[in-house]
């Protein structure tokens, strides 16, 4: 694994520094706000910024040039989200689903002609999407999911129920996995469609989270009609097609520094408000949890480092992505209660509270983390997938 760049990686680097210098709107982080929040506000106010990522192939950076992308190098994509983490520059949050998984889906199995429909769109840094995967009865065992989907004519009707589907009310389309065969093994007779958020049928429903915030939703379908020019590869193969991903960086380089640049931050807050009664600045329990948060993130980086110099040799990171995924979320988890420690009883006061410090920020971001464990894929799911696949061990 190197930790150094080469003369091209290290002009490729100025580069990008350059253009963030000069381009990227100084919007900072709202500590007030969740993640979702500040995502939102980032694409609220920075469209003039996504528009020049866009003229560079910089929203989709790992796409090929004529889908409008940048046709990055594995180590040129991580070097760009490495410097954009940095400079904390505004990133496209409110694609992820549609750049990190539609999108590629659509390029590797879609027709041409879903490529034009579909692929500008995310390009230009204007359509959001969901997915609609999860359901109240098949969550880590999404296999077990029982949308149906039957066929009417050259349409297929789907009914059922998804939820803990983020960003289905702004979204403009979504990606869905439902069953065209009842009969079949469950990981087959699963299709894979494109669906219109405005088709008639479909109900959004916007449960709200213990931080009280509207970020996920649940999503009725009442014969929600889908041509089936909107089906993506084979009927009955949908599986297959939903677990595809492209050669992208997924070194998630960005949470890693996020998650010092986080720490950096509750230690600025500790030592700027040192003679607040909250304040436990002088614990010394407080100061050492302080540097293992600290040193906790740099071993997240050289993880990063250890999935990036996987893929650039031209492997497939597996155990090593979970292991990745596991260690900084329950790290992320360790960093939100060395911030609620740090003010004490004072954590229990949420946003709009007068007294609260930070706005409410340790209590939402606290409350949010424990979700951490559970999106993308549970920690009891990356510890067998490490467990069998790393270490060889057999299954139950």
């Amino acid at each position: 694994m190197r930790l150094d760049d080469s003369p091209e990686e290290a002009a490729f680097r100025k580069e990008v520094q350059e253009f963030i210098d000069k381009e990227a709107p100084k919007l900072g982080r709202d500590a007030g706000g969740t993640e979702l929040e500040q995502m939102v506000s980032g694409f609220m106010s920075s469209q003039g910024w996504f528009k020049k990522l866009a003229d560079r192939g910089w929203v989709v950076p790992a796409w090929p040039k004529e889908y409008g992308g940048a046709g990055m190098t594995v180590m040129q994509q991580f070097i760009y989200n490495e410097e954009m983490a940095l400079h904390r520059a505004p990133r496209p949050g409110h694609l992820i689903i549609g750049v990190g998984m539609a999108g590629p889906t659509i390029i590797t199995h879609g027709t041409e002609d879903q490529k034009k429909r579909f692929l500008p769109g995310l390009a230009r840094a204007e359509d959001v999407w969901c997915q609609l995967y999860s359901e109240p009865e098949a969550g880590s065992d999404l296999a077990s999911l029982q949308m149906k989907a039957t066929k009417d004519g050259d349409d297929y009707l789907l009914n059922g129920t998804k939820i803990w589907t983020t960003m289905a009310h702004m979204a403009k389309y979504a990606i869905c996995l439902a069953r065209t065969d009842p009969e079949a093994p469950k990981h087959r007779g699963i299709s894979y469609f494109i669906v219109d958020m405005k088709t008639p049928g479909i109900d959004i429903r916007p449960p709200v989270n213990m931080v009280g915030t509207h970020e996920f939703n649940q999503v009725f379908m009442d014969n929600v009609r889908v041509p089936k020019e909107n089906l993506v590869g084979e009927e009955n193969r949908g599986w297959y097609v939903g677990v595809t991903t492209l050669d992208f960086e997924r070194s998630s380089i960005g949470s890693s520094i996020g998650a010092r640049q986080n720490v950096e931050g509750i230690v600025g807050f500790a030592k700027e408000h040192r003679a607040e009664p909250f304040s436990k600045l002088d614990s010394p329990v407080i100061r050492m949890e302080f540097a293992d948060r600290l040193i906790e993130t740099e071993v997240a980086q050289m993880l990063s480092y250890r999935v990036i110099s996987m893929q650039s040799r031209g492997l497939v990171p597996n155990h090593e992505a979970s292991l990745l995924k596991l260690y900084t979320t329950e790290m992320n988890q360790r960093i939100a209660r060395t911030g609620m420690k740090l003010i004490g009883l004072y954590g229990t006061l949420g946003r709009g509270e007068e007294r609260a410090p930070r706005q409410g920020g340790f209590a939402g971001t606290f409350l949010r983390s424990i979700a951490n464990t559970i999106e993308g894929g549970t920690s009891e799911i990356q510890r067998n997938v490490i467990a069998q696949r790393g270490l060889g061990l057999p299954r139950d």
